[in-house]
């Protein structure tokens, strides 16, 4: 069943992966001639002129733009926590779902297997796909990084992490709600609402006191770059609050599934 699954969710793995991999690398090799001849430090100037708000939702404020790793640790990073959670969400949202609406869950519950096996195997693949882009992500970051600039690799290494708390979370999230419904159009327009949705949670959590209540309303606030980019250290809470959510979530999925009428 796992050989099945990974075969049938490489390609897109790859697809999601390789996408990636080009845009930072077209940043990459472009960034260098947009910063030099000091035009990186006019960029930093220009940025003096935005609200204080608005630059500590992209930590900009502790993070200037006038290096390409300056650039990965506030919008790079942003961009990074967006896509790998878009397909984190679609994953999980997809992954069990498309067996009902390709009509393959018939074969499946002609195999001596239970439900419940079904769904832990394709969550194995799942996590499989998940952590294997973002540790090709963060090394290709790494090294790219390290050829173009010396930057600190502690904390590029520890920020190359954090994708993990948040997308995790939401392909959970995506799995459990995907079992409320047998339709997998109508979940690719909601799992990429969570998604942005949590993320302008986390941006307007930022913006002051009296709506940083929003911040426990978004999965992306698991990340924690900030904490990082100003301690180098990722932040307990988050290590400890991501597998629990991943796993309560998992745990109503499983029971929600046994449930489902499957068509």
């Amino acid at each position: 069943m796992i050989k099945r699954e990974l075969k049938v969710n490489l390609r897109g793995f790859v697809i999601w992966t390789a996408t990636m991999l080009v845009l930072l690398l077209l940043i990459y090799l472009v960034y260098p001639s947009i910063v030099s001849d000091g035009k990186g430090n006019k960029v930093n100037e220009m940025l003096t002129a935005f609200p204080p708000e608005l630059l500590k939702a992209f930590n900009m404020d502790i993070a200037g733009l006038d290096t390409a790793f300056g650039w990965l640790k506030s919008e790079g990073f942003v961009f990074l926590y967006l896509i790998i959670g878009i397909y984190s969400c679609l994953l999980g949202s997809n992954i069990v779902l498309k067996e009902e609406s390709e009509k393959t869950i018939e074969y499946l519950a002609a195999l001596p297997i239970t439900r419940r096996r079904v769904v832990a195997d394709k969550i194995v693949v799942s996590m499989i796909y998940i952590l294997s882009m973002i540790v090709i992500l963060g090394a290709f970051n790494i090294v790219a990084l390290n050829i173009s600039e010396t930057p600190d690799n502690k904390q590029l290494l520890l920020l190359s992490i954090t994708p993990v708390f948040p997308s995790i979370v939401l392909f959970a999230l995506g799995l459990f709600i995907s079992t409320f419904t047998h339709k997998t159009k109508k979940m690719l327009g909601i799992s990429i609402g969570l998604v942005f949705a949590a993320y302008i949670f986390n941006v307007i959590s930022e913006m002051g006191k009296s709506v940083e209540g929003f911040k426990y309303l978004s999965a992306f606030t698991l990340a924690d770059s900030r904490g990082v980019i100003m301690n180098s250290a990722l932040k307990p809470a988050c290590i400890v609050i991501s597998p629990v959510l991943f796993a309560v979530l998992l745990a109503l999925a499983f029971v929600r599934y046994q449930r489902k009428e499957l068509v």
